[in-house]
């Protein structure tokens, strides 16, 4: 059975990982899709990100890094993808994914969506969380692996200091 883990991906967390690993146990296949929304300004480009995905999954044999735009549910079906697969971490998350798995259901009613959660210690771990604080250079170690730790901190090198208040 083939699914697809489809998200920005802006930058990878500990979380996302935590997903792909036991989604790549649960499927003969596993497509990361990492997808364009015209509705964000990612921080990374989709071949930085590309990139920092496929250097995390190279020893993941089942596991592909794909780019795409337009709806999920078009390019699922032209990869032949039968199930997609979708973190949530906090109650909130359930009712905007639950929405959208009900809009693909409608959509492409022969692609099932599956929802897991990340352990407990990566739950309350966002993308948006690590760009906001690594952007003041806090510290991010524990939540994002270490090759997306080194492009932030390439990404943020010169960025993000608060002014001085006189």
């Amino acid at each position: 059975m083939k699914a697809i883990y489809p998200g920005t991906f802006d930058p990878i967390t500990n979380g996302h990982l935590d997903v792909i690993v036991r989604a790549s146990k649960m499927f003969e296949n596993l497509l990361v899709g990492i997808g364009k929304n015209p509705r964000k300004t990612p921080l990374f480009g989709m071949m930085e990100r590309f990139d920092m995905v496929q250097s995390l999954i190279k020893d993941m044999p089942n596991v592909v890094v794909v780019c795409f735009e337009g709806l999920l549910v078009n390019y699922a079906r032209k990869m032949q993808v039968e199930v997609i697969v979708r973190g949530l971490r906090v109650y909130s998350d359930f009712e905007t994914e639950f929405q959208m798995a009900l809009a693909n259901r409608t959509l492409a009613p022969e692609i099932e969506t599956v929802f897991l959660t990340p352990r407990h210690e990566h739950s309350y771990i966002s993308s948006s969380v690590v760009r906001e604080v690594a952007a003041f250079k806090g510290n991010v170690a524990n939540w994002v692996p270490d090759v997306v730790l080194i492009e932030l901190n390439k990404k943020f090198q010169n960025k993000g200091e608060m002014p001085e208040s006189g």
